[in-house]
């Protein structure tokens, strides 16, 4: 059983990037799998599809009904926008977006805060490459933000419950750390993005219908049901070959989280009985590890859907500036514990 589950999360972790097919339906092919572990593993039950089910609805919901209001207030949205780029360099601009959602995703919550950015990105007028580099440095940016409250996304807000914490212990705990984050994700992409002016947006982008919209909102519904599935499937081995390694060693398999739900893995590894050094090890390692591959958080799903961005095109540098935070991470952690 454990080895069919090892090979299915290495096919999961590969197959995206080799079969163009799979590629183009990714969300059906996680479902599949997803479907395909939980029974490997022995816990499809009645109870997990009632929270395979239930798990996306809100999220389904937000990005729908934002969606929505968007195409609605596209207009007046796209004059402000064109004003505040008149008077600040591009370069700038995108910096302070990444900043500024990074930090209000802790409040408006990082499935928000997602939807804001795609939108933002759309509608300026910029080249494609730089518009992926964008995003992917902004969910970076987001996945540090949203960690300071248990409003900001689940992995926060399962943390918080299991250690038997108040509203402010994550801010305490890593806030410092976070907020640094979130500010050199900006500085890297003053550096980093070049954005190139083109002529106009994509007409895709401002022609999107609503039957685009609503299958939007399916996708990520399907794309969140295979991640519960995921999650719950590979929990077992979790508790059985990763809880009782070094803190160092977690946190760098951790990155497994680049695809498995990183607030189940927080779920199976974080215990009360653990010292105050080591939750931060996994804290750490989980929100930076997120932003690597699509399925590693939602706001790199809501993304990656709206703006039709590929696996390859996001692990093309989601994988290395991944890698890069990981390893800085790292030593600031063995430094500071």
């Amino acid at each position: 059983m454990t080895v069919a589950l090892v090979i299915m999360l290495v096919l999961v972790l590969f197959l995206p990037f080799f079969v163009k097919s799979i590629e183009h339906n990714l969300e059906v092919f996680l479902f599949v799998m997803g479907v395909l572990a939980a029974i490997c593993g022995g816990v499809l039950n009645t109870d997990l599809w009632l929270k395979a089910l239930q798990n996306p609805i809100k999220i389904s919901v937000v990005v729908l009904l934002a969606s929505l209001l968007f195409k609605w207030l596209r207009q007046p949205i796209q004059r402000v926008i064109s004003s505040v780029t008149r008077v600040l360099d591009m370069n700038v601009f995108l910096s302070l977006v990444i900043v500024i959602l990074g930090v209000l995703s802790s409040v408006i919550t990082a499935i928000v805060a997602a939807i804001v950015l795609v939108f933002i990105i759309s509608m300026v007028r910029i080249d494609r490459d730089t518009q992926i580099r964008a995003v992917i440095l902004a969910c970076f940016s987001i996945a540090f933000g949203s960690i300071l409250t248990p409003v900001g996304e689940p992995l926060a807000t399962i943390t918080t419950s299991k250690l038997h914490q108040d509203f402010f212990f994550l801010y305490h705990l890593v806030g410092l750390e976070a907020i640094v984050g979130v500010l050199g994700i900006g500085i890297i992409a003053l550096f980093f993005l070049r954005p190139k002016l083109v002529n106009k947006v994509e007409e895709k982008d401002v022609s999107e219908g609503y039957l685009e919209i609503f299958s939007r909102a399916g996708k990520i519904y399907v794309f969140v049901m295979a991640l519960t599935l995921l999650g719950a499937s590979y929990q077992m081995i979790v508790n059985q070959y990763l809880l009782d390694l070094n803190t160092g060693i977690i946190y760098w398999v951790n990155m497994v989280s680049a695809v498995l739900d990183n607030a189940t893995l927080a779920a199976a590894e974080i215990s009360p009985a653990m010292k105050i050094e080591t939750i931060r090890f996994i804290l750490f390692s989980l929100i930076i590890s997120g932003g690597m591959l699509i399925p590693g958080n939602i706001p790199n799903i809501i993304a990656a859907n709206k703006l039709g961005i590929s696996s390859k095109e996001w692990a093309k540098y989601g994988v290395p500036i991944g890698l890069i935070v990981l390893g800085l991470g790292y030593g600031y952690l063995m430094v500071v514990g």
